[in-house]
């Protein structure tokens, strides 16, 4: 999927279909919460085919059950792409399909 970076208008669309992130032009931010570390690292380890299959990366940390993820797009500029939307998606497709097996508080 070749990276474009969203114009202002495609930020804040895409930021209300996703209410749990935030951000601006330069990155977007969410975190999620988990029962303990291993649920919190069962998260991130199914998050890595995916990531991979899309080719663009997070920066993101954990502490015990809690997950930060950041995400912009490098090759340009450090922006909010269309990847970066791509990646917030997989995120949260995989809390909304496997949330409780990973402990997951809404």
């Amino acid at each position: 999927m070749p990276a474009t970076l969203l114009t202002q208008d495609e930020l804040a669309a895409a930021l209300d279909a996703l209410p749990r992130w935030s951000g601006d032009e330069r990155a977007l931010r969410a975190t999620f919460e988990f029962d303990d570390f291993r649920g919190a690292m069962k998260f991130y380890a199914a998050c890595v085919e995916p990531i991979e299959a899309l080719g663009h990366h997070p920066t993101w940390t954990n502490t015990y059950g809690r997950v930060e993820v950041v995400t912009t797009t490098h090759d340009l500029g450090n922006r909010v792409s269309t990847l970066d939307v791509a990646l917030a998606r997989v995120f949260e497709a995989l809390v909304a399909s496997r949330g409780e097996e990973f402990g997951y508080r809404r």
